[in-house]
């Protein structure tokens, strides 16, 4: 039985203060309860990011994030029981309470669940603006912390159970192919396509032998992040979405005093404000029927993909990235990634 006395938070804890305890801890999750230990609401990973997503304030009190009605179970029943009612559900945790709703104990899952989705990683790319570092060498394949960033995506979908594979590849193929082979000597398994053109960020994906079953993970292989993949998966299927969009909060500020006006009547100025906007982060969860809407052996980008399933009004979601992403596309990022990795990656 795991210890879940630490995911216990009272309702006025922060947004913030909860998110930090989610992240420290390995349950994942978290419960409020009032001082007689009365269970209010429960808090997982997908209520703060729907919350970040609807512009929340990390201070905040979670009592205004949590799911105020969660699934529980009486006391009065086996241990049996409720491991066959959370299989039956797809629950990952199930609070115990008593009849006054006084919070006795969480289950959680304790059933293996296979994951055979695919991990589909774009690897083809030029690298232009790297070079002459991508002159004989594909970026993925460039050293950060002592080893390709390929492999370190790799390492990153593998601790979460994630090892079917597929490399999309074209520039300096041989390179990649040479390395990492079956996957065997990673733990993992990898085919390969070929783009025998330039395809974009989707079309390449119209190259795969057969079509999957499962949701499908799609991401830029030149990208170093901490996402909990399994969440991302967990967020897209419960929403039910054709199409999950990883996003980052992007900041500008404009250095100039920005006016506001009706007509010709002057009604406020901002000196330098900063503006906040979401931005594409390069990874995507795919539901597998979604791939119909790629051509066959076309140029076709994500964006493209993702604004066909809006106009067709199919469930498109964004999963906002509040840990560490970087996206090594020029020199200045490349060298702040390997001195960022020895204390980001640490333990991979």
């Amino acid at each position: 039985m795991k210890s879940w006395r630490s995911i216990v938070v009272p309702p006025n804890k922060t947004l913030i203060e909860v998110m930090e305890i989610i992240d420290k801890s390995s349950l994942q999750f978290a419960v409020v309860t009032n001082e007689a230990g009365k269970l209010l609401g429960t808090v997982t990973d997908g209520d703060i990011r729907r919350a970040l997503l609807k512009g929340k304030e990390l201070q905040i009190a979670i009592k205004e994030v949590m799911n105020s009605n969660p699934i529980v179970a009486k006391l009065n029943h086996s241990c049996n029981s409720f491991y066959n009612f959370m299989r039956k559900k797809g629950l990952k945790q199930l609070p115990i309470v008593d009849e006054q709703f006084i919070l006795q104990d969480i289950l959680f899952k304790d059933y293996k669940e296979e994951k055979e989705n695919l991990v589909i990683l774009m690897v083809g790319g030029l690298g232009t603006r790297l070079r002459p570092l991508t002159d004989q060498i594909p970026k993925p394949m460039l050293r950060v912390g002592g080893k390709p960033i390929l492999e370190t995506i790799v390492d990153g979908f593998k601790q979460y159970g994630y090892t079917n594979f597929i490399f999309s590849v074209n520039y300096k193929k041989e390179v990649i192919q040479n390395y990492f082979q079956n996957g065997e000597a990673f733990g993992v398994s990898i085919t390969y396509v070929e783009e025998t053109k330039r395809m974009g960020t989707a079309g390449a994906l119209s190259l795969l032998p057969e079509k999957p079953t499962k949701p499908i993970f799609v991401m830029n292989g030149d990208l170093l992040t901490q996402v909990n993949f399994e969440q991302l998966m967990q967020f897209h299927e419960e929403h039910q979405s054709f199409g999950t969009m990883c996003v980052r909060e992007y900041q500008y500020q404009i250095p100039y005093g920005v006016i506001k006006t009706i007509g010709s009547d002057l009604l406020e100025i901002q000196e330098k404000p900063v503006n906040k906007s979401y931005v594409n982060a390069g990874i995507y969860v795919l539901d597998p029927e979604t791939l119909s809407c790629i051509p066959k052996d076309e140029f076709y980008d994500m964006p493209s993909l993702f604004e066909r399933l809006i106009k067709e009004q199919k469930t498109a979601t964004v999963f906002p990235i509040r840990e560490y992403w970087l996206d090594i596309g020029q020199l200045d990022d490349f060298e702040k990634a390997d001195v960022e990795y020895e204390n980001i990656f640490r333990g991979y």
